[in-house]
């Protein structure tokens, strides 16, 4: 095998030993080998060569940094053949997700010995169908209604908030239009620092809440159980997304979520106010 005819392959690891050691195994193989010890080097590489294969670590030091790395070399070298490694052999919780998104998952460092072998069956297969993902905006349109029972099942635990007497389709009037404003956002993203949209109904959310008897603290405590319930939906279906798209969503998600509390708590206010000053004869 000349120079010219090797294997092309991306080592990323953050542990140098073992990133030298998987090195000169995966050199010792015929594989032409460069290495990265983080995201942001692996990201470099990925966009300025062409690799055959990529073979990451799956924490660096963050536990969806492997991850990161595949999405994005699924996007630059759809045909590269993705293996991730782990130190963690507890990794049925997150199987499905990772495996979404890869070709194969291997436990360190046991598996070290068997990974030259691995490479050069999947080269043979060729790299695992794209998976269809869906975009985050897409999954929260899809899963409004149980995000918002979930939200309404964190509220009925909450006996302050519950003070408040309403039924369900009362307490959660106001959701729907917010996922709505919510998915719009995803779907026309803003540049960072920009001022969210205007929202009436965040307004007119912030004056029912005050007819209906809800503290300030209330209304915060409620915005914060919905970001949970969100963030919970998502993590419910990771196996369906591209996680180099998703931490800038969960920025435009909190975002989003804590202008319209805002924008509702600012009328609140305005309107208490009103009615605190004196009236005229």
């Amino acid at each position: 095998m000349t120079e010219k005819t090797k294997t092309r392959l991306l080592l990323v690891d953050d542990d140098p030993t073992l990133r030298q050691t998987i090195s000169l195994i995966l050199e010792h193989g015929g594989f032409e080998v460069r290495c990265a010890e983080n995201v942001n080097e692996a990201i470099k590489l990925i966009g300025s060569e062409t690799f055959d294969v990529l073979v990451s670590d799956l924490h660096m030091p963050n536990n969806g940094d492997g991850l990161t790395v595949v999405s994005a070399m699924r996007h630059a070298n759809p045909k590269a053949v993705t293996i991730i490694f782990s130190a963690h052999p507890e990794m049925k919780a997150a199987a499905a997700a990772i495996l979404a998104q890869t070709d194969d998952v291997l436990v360190k460092p046991a598996a070290v010995g068997n990974l030259v072998a691995l490479i050069r069956d999947k080269l043979k297969t060729g790299p695992a169908l794209a998976r269809i993902l869906t975009s985050i905006a897409t999954i929260l349109e899809e899963e409004t209604q149980a995000t918002i029972e979930d939200w309404l099942a964190r509220v009925k635990a909450d006996r302050i908030v519950l003070s408040i007497d309403l039924n369900k389709a009362k307490r959660a009037a106001h959701l729907p239009q917010l996922f709505a404003d919510l998915v719009f956002r995803l779907r026309n993203p803003l540049p960072l620092g920009s001022r969210a949209h205007i929202s009436p109904a965040a307004a007119e959310h912030g004056l029912l809440r005050r007819e209906q008897g809800y503290t300030a603290a209330m209304m915060v405590e409620e915005s914060r159980m919905l970001q949970v319930s969100i963030f919970q939906t998502l993590e419910n279906n990771l196996h369906r997304v591209n996680f180099s798209l998703v931490l800038k969503a969960v920025m435009a998600i909190a975002d989003e979520v804590d202008s319209q509390l805002a924008q509702a708590m600012t009328a609140y206010v305005a309107e208490s106010k009103i009615d605190a000053e004196p009236v005229l004869a």
